[in-house]
């Protein structure tokens, strides 16, 4: 009996390989640029789902807010948090990053028109532990605690009224105590997009000059949250401090406040797979098709092989290997293709702007440049998935060399 070593069957799998150039150039190219795209696309779908997340979290709402039961459904200026700062100091002892929020609403006019508004106090030291909303600027500069009468306005507003930097709005709207409230206030800074909440109606004073301005007694409207360590479970998070401050306020994370966001971002991956299915299928049929026509063109090979004592699973292992050569091949080239590319697009994005120019879902913005994240998995998970798809396809062609009768093989004609 004839006994194929492991240096053999590498030896005969390349010879076998490299005999019929055109045709593993072909197969190995097709499973090249497949797996190049899915790591491209994979990339991409990482990258959404991290700007997705960001976007909520960092832009808007961080890891948890806290209001007064029924605000977020109807709000009251006079449904105040009245110990908010001792609160806070609480918050940050248990490694919390943590900032409070006023909010009011009015009419704001310029020389060109006028609009309704959602004032934002925000403060000026913790805002920017919670939030990256100070660094998403897009012409001007964030508020500082000089300028009190400088504001940040909305993208959509800034149109709405047709104002830039510098130029003055006046806000109408009515005190906390039941009287008139009237000031003027200058363009400081435009946002990029971040939510059409925002866009449309956002102004962004400090909470000092809010407070000031429409008679707020001491308290907050709203306590955000941003955990120190967000390697943590959310979920249990949440559930700690809903359980210690009891029923007289609401606690609510992201993922609760955003459950659309929320459940579209859990099932990206499910996206992602999805997509690498139907494209593998196709790269499959090709890999069948080229085994199965090596199988056939060397059928009296197989059978000499077998008459000499070669067992059928010694013959299955050989066309693996050989399949084996031509996915790592495959393998190699989509790494380094679809490795460059998805860095080009993490560094420049990829400009969707000629499609819209700003996209929205359900309630949030996001930048029409759209940005890959290279991770681990986005190339460990194509690659692998081609591997398991390529030793599937090569199954039946494999079955068919282990059964062919030896006699018949080398009168195959």
């Amino acid at each position: 009996r004839v006994k194929i070593t492991a240096m053999k069957l590498i030896t005969l799998a390349s010879r076998n390989v490299f005999r019929h150039r055109h045709r593993t150039a072909v197969t190995t190219l097709a499973m090249a640029f497949a797996c190049a795209m899915m790591i491209v696309f994979a990339a991409l779908m990482d990258g959404f789902s991290i700007g997705s997340e960001r976007n909520v979290v960092s832009m808007n709402t961080g890891d948890i807010q806290i209001h007064m039961p029924g605000y977020r459904d109807e709000p009251d200026i006079y449904s105040l948090i009245s110990n908010a700062d001792q609160l806070l100091e609480q918050f940050r002892e248990k490694d919390f990053y943590a900032s409070k929020r006023l909010f009011a609403f009015g009419l704001m006019a310029s020389d060109l028109g006028s609009s309704g508004v959602q004032l934002r106090g925000v403060d000026l030291v913790y805002e920017p532990t919670v939030t990256e909303i100070d660094e998403h600027i897009m012409t001007g500069d964030w508020l500082n605690s000089v300028d009190h009468h400088g504001v940040v306005i909305g993208k959509k507003l800034s149109k709405l009224l047709d104002v830039g930097l510098g130029d003055e709005l006046v806000f109408i709207g009515q005190t906390a105590d039941g009287y008139m409230a009237n000031d003027s206030f200058k363009v400081k800074g435009i946002l990029k997009s971040v939510s059409p909440k925002i866009d449309n109606a956002g102004v962004f004073m400090s909470n000092v000059m809010l407070s000031e301005l429409i008679s707020l007694p001491e308290g907050a409207h709203e306590l955000v949250l941003m955990r120190m360590d967000r390697t943590g479970d959310l979920t249990l998070k949440s559930a700690g401090l809903r359980t210690s401050l009891g029923s007289g306020l609401e606690v609510m994370n992201w993922q609760q406040l955003m459950p659309i966001i929320n459940r579209f971002l859990e099932t990206a991956h499910i996206q992602t797979m999805i997509m690498m299915i139907f494209t593998y299928i196709a790269v499959a049929s090709v890999v069948f098709n080229a085994m199965l026509m090596s199988v056939f063109e060397r059928v009296r090979e197989f059978g000499i092989m077998k008459a000499i004592g070669v067992k059928p699973k010694e013959l299955v292992l050989l066309v693996y290997t050989e399949m084996f050569i031509q996915t790592f091949l495959a393998a190699l080239i989509a790494i380094l293709t679809g490795c460059g590319l998805s860095w080009y697009f993490q560094e420049k994005g990829l400009d969707m702007s000629s499609l819209a120019e700003e996209i929205s879902f359900a309630g949030i913005a996001f930048d029409p440049i759209w940005y890959a994240a290279l991770t681990v998995n986005s190339i460990l998970i194509p690659v692998l998935f081609l591997f398991v798809i390529a030793a599937i396809a090569v199954i039946y062609p494999a079955a068919k060399v282990a059964i062919i009768r030896p006699v018949d093989a080398i009168h195959h004609q």
